[in-house]
């Protein structure tokens, strides 16, 4: 499925919106990138194939500084008033909500109640910096103030599952690193990690966003 794009003015550059559009869609997710890639990053780029085919509308939002071609993201304030510009050039007739991999997911969880989303996806959540656990970002995730889905990858050195506060609603990968991706003879194929990451999504989705009314 082919994207429509749309640039996205901030103050602090123009980003871009690629629409993926679902037929009678029951919900949209708005995601962001992470601070070490865009959006096509595995991830992003798997939910975007396939959730509209289950009528979910995906809009992958890649920040300015991407967009400018810079190789350093910017300070995360500015990737909260991005995405807030983001949703506010979508303007969603569905349900909302907004996620993101890594620092995208980070932006999400504090915008989500701002942006009146009904959910909150966090791919990779970078719970600390690797190796500092005392650096703890918990409060970010804890504070998004709606339903928030977890998806881990088991060794991500920036959060493995275990570290997560007890009821966080976690979909853990098996073998996966920050980037969600699997060793070559791990217990996974890349592409069933990727099916799994998907399959987790939506199935969250149905059970908290889209059933309920």
């Amino acid at each position: 499925m082919s994207a429509r794009s749309r640039p996205v003015a901030t103050p602090y550059g123009e980003g871009r919106l690629d629409l993926y559009t679902a037929r009678g869609a029951t919900s949209t997710l708005v995601l962001s990138h992470g601070a070490g890639n865009g959006v096509e990053a595995r991830d992003l780029a798997a939910l975007a194939s396939a959730l509209p085919r289950q009528g979910v509308t995906v809009a992958l939002f890649e920040q300015p500084w991407r967009v400018a071609g810079k190789k350093i993201a910017s300070a995360p304030p500015t990737l909260d008033v991005g995405l807030e510009a983001a949703v506010g050039v979508l303007r969603p007739r569905t349900r909302l909500v907004v996620g993101g991999r890594s620092a995208g997911a980070r932006s999400a969880a504090r915008c989500a109640t701002r942006l009146g989303a009904a959910g909150c996806v966090a791919l990779a959540f970078p719970l600390h910096p690797p190796g500092r656990p005392e650096k703890t970002r918990v409060e970010e995730l804890t504070g998004a103030g709606v339903p928030t889905l977890v998806v881990q990858g088991e060794r991500d050195p920036m959060g493995r599952p275990e570290e997560f506060p007890e009821g966080t609603d976690l979909a853990v990968v098996p073998d996966a690193d920050h980037g969600l991706k699997v060793p070559a003879r791990g217990v996974l194929s890349q592409a069933d990690a990727l099916a799994l990451v998907v399959e987790a999504v939506l199935e969250w989705l149905v059970r908290e966003v889209t059933g309920n009314p």
